[in-house]
């Protein structure tokens, strides 16, 4: 069953996923993982305990802690899955 046939739309989606650790790819290719805080209408987001991370390995490249990633810079998002961890 799809996310629009359970009648979620992307960003209600999303708003239940506060609280949890998400990815974020944004389109100059840089990839953040961390706790989903906060987010707005225009998927503007704020992580919490964020960190930059190397998108062929996972590598950690910076530890930033809360970051602010304006929603129209995001290439997609990962809510569930397994690159999505703290190590």
């Amino acid at each position: 069953m799809s996310v629009r046939e359970r009648g979620d739309s992307p960003l209600k989606l999303l708003i239940k996923t506060v609280n949890n650790n998400i990815l974020v790819k944004l389109k100059d290719g840089s990839e953040f993982i961390g706790i989903l805080e906060q987010c707005d209408p225009t998927m503007n987001l704020v992580l919490g305990d964020a960190k930059e991370v190397n998108e062929t390995n996972g590598e950690l490249l910076v530890n930033y802690g809360k970051v602010f990633i304006r929603g129209s810079n995001i290439l997609f998002i990962a809510i569930n899955s397994d690159k999505v961890t703290f190590e």
